[in-house]
């Protein structure tokens, strides 16, 4: 496991912090430390025009080859980037789906002239993508969905018809990878498609979903015949190809948002010292065992991502998001108990609430969304540890 920086690297670290500091200024001032966890809904169109800053300062995609635009950056490369724009209070970004599911995707398993159509609008933070997997019955299972796929003999274009759900920023998208049925008689992750669909035609309709922080990050999205673009691969191969992108999601942004973690825990500590909450032995020893966590999380991290030459976490990132997902349900609980009395109050009917309050009602569904812990822990013991397969009822 590599934990130290070379030169080169630390002279990229200087560079990045630099830039980041000159240019969080201005117009993009207010978004410093925003539209993070249960905050994503605050300054949409300045964190797209922050976006689009980003990319002309040539730090989108920053991971990604050099002949699709990318910087090549190394993993320690893309590990310091992701943590000096945590650590610079960079806004949530808006186009990390495309930067870091679609594009990857389509590196790997995309044509040369899909390459060509998609990967320029995510490098240019113009194209902002979501991504289509859960369903209503078929959240941490995705194998179960039911969208359909059917190929239109007369146009050659396949028409997507169904329903997705807890739809990230679909209402700020301009395109989704969908993952549909090819086959209507298939089951499991056999016949499946992974397509490329326009967010903006006739037969897609988005509904927020209100949470219960009151804000709607996510959506409810219904196909009705809409008109995919692509597909990627072969018809049959959308569970491959989806496999392949969930990997890409436990990959090296998992370091930033650490930073962002380190934020929020530094900001408790700074709120128990002041109202005295830290003189509480109990508070103590949370707050230890959070940094403790916290810093095995890195660890975990850095020997997941070191164990690729390709760059692509290995086997160690099955446990990634049963630990992060649990740890930061735990920080959002300690924040209450920090703020004590202040936690149960709030500025204003309906939804007035502080960054640490938004915090705790978000983290609770940390252990839900993107496989629930439940489903976590089947997956590390099927397939990290070769146990045999949960039973199945009939």
């Amino acid at each position: 496991m590599k934990l130290t920086f070379s030169a080169a690297d630390e002279a990229f670290r200087e560079e990045i912090a630099g830039w980041l500091r000159d240019n969080l200024t201005g117009e993009f001032a207010n978004l410093k430390f925003r539209g993070g966890p249960g905050d994503e809904h605050m300054f949409p169109a300045e964190r797209k025009r922050w976006e689009q800053h980003l990319a002309a300062g040539g730090w989108t995609c920053v991971g990604w080859p050099k002949e699709y635009g990318g910087r090549g950056a190394s993993i320690e490369q893309q590990v310091i980037f992701f943590e000096e724009y945590a650590r610079a209070g960079g806004p949530g970004r808006v186009g990390h789906i495309g930067e870091g599911l679609a594009g990857p995707t389509l590196i790997a398993f995309g044509s040369d002239e899909q390459k060509q159509r998609y990967l320029p609008g995510i490098l240019s933070g113009t194209e902002l993508w979501c991504q289509g997997y859960s369903e209503p019955g078929a959240g941490s299972d995705l194998a179960n969905v039911r969208t359909r796929a059917r190929l239109d003999s007369a146009t050659g274009k396949w028409l997507i018809s169904g329903q997705k759900v807890w739809t990230s920023l679909a209402h700020e998208s301009d395109w989704c990878f969908v993952v549909a049925r090819t086959a209507p008689d298939s089951q499991a992750h056999r016949g499946l498609g992974f397509f490329l669909v326009s967010m903006h035609q006739p037969g897609i309709t988005v509904r927020p979903i209100e949470q219960l922080t009151g804000t709607s990050e996510f959506n409810e999205v219904f196909f009705d015949d809409a008109v995919a673009a692509d597909i990627v691969g072969a018809p049959g191969d959308g569970w491959k190809v989806a496999m392949g992108l969930l990997g890409f999601e436990r990959g090296v942004s998992t370091l930033g948002q650490q930073m962002q973690f380190q934020n929020e825990l530094d900001d408790i500590i700074r709120i128990a010292k002041a109202n005295g909450a830290a003189s509480e032995p109990s508070i103590r020893q949370r707050i230890a065992e959070a940094h403790t966590g916290l810093r095995l999380m890195r660890y975990n991290a850095m020997r997941m991502l070191s164990g690729s030459e390709r760059g692509q976490p290995d086997s160690s990132a099955l446990v990634y998001k049963l630990h992060w997902s649990s740890w930061h349900r735990n920080l959002g609980a300690l924040a209450m108990d920090v703020l004590g009395p202040e936690a149960d109050i709030i500025d204003a009917a309906p939804y007035e609430l502080t960054r640490l309050q938004s915090l705790f009602l978000f983290t609770r569904s940390d252990t839900i969304y993107g496989g629930t812990n439940q489903i976590q822990r089947n997956i590390i013991a099927e397939r990290g540890l070769g146990m045999p397969k949960e039973a199945k009822g009939r």
